[in-house]
């Protein structure tokens, strides 16, 4: 039930976000719009593509508990545990648990040892990683675009400001 209050809110998160960068740049036009607009709106496309990575790691986690759940004759060993080639490396799981950063089903052997199936796509945590440190590299790029330009001094509160009496 928690992967599926996650995955939801990961969506919404991931629409919003695609919204807020395509609406703005719609907003003002590609060709019109200023560095600071363009790096704003690449920051928001993309934490958007990174929810929805994770929010495709986190649906293919969450079938693969399903499957567990769904108990019946051919419930032993349990079905996302069961290595293709390899039917011995499922014999001594003795239960499962969800990993959400990043998402995998990572089975549990009787000597302690675990290993991650593939449910969870492996290029799901380097390719979330990598989207959201290049949204936190174009904000911090804004900011310091927004920090330099011309207009920046009439941007600030007035309680910033100088008085104008020289002092």
């Amino acid at each position: 039930m928690v992967i599926l209050g996650l995955l939801v809110v990961v969506l919404l998160l991931s629409f919003g976000l695609a919204g807020h960068g395509f609406g703005r740049l719609g907003r003002v036009g590609v060709r019109r719009a200023d560095r600071d607009t363009r790096l704003r709106c690449g920051a928001a496309l993309a934490a958007a593509g990174a929810a929805a990575l994770y929010a495709w790691g986190l649906l293919g986690v969450g079938l693969a508990v399903l499957s567990t759940d769904d108990s019946g004759t051919d419930a032993f060993p349990i079905r996302p545990c069961r290595v293709a080639g390899a039917p011995e490396a499922a014999g001594d799981v003795v239960g499962h648990r969800v990993s959400y950063l990043p998402p995998r089903y990572v089975c549990v052997r009787s000597g302690g040892g675990t290993y991650a199936t593939d449910d969870g796509p492996g290029y799901v945590g380097p390719g979330v990683l990598g989207l959201v440190g290049a949204a936190a590299v174009c904000l911090l790029l804004a900011e310091a675009s927004a920090g330099r330009s011309p207009g920046a001094a009439s941007q600030r509160p007035p309680a910033d400001r100088q008085s104008g009496d020289g002092t």
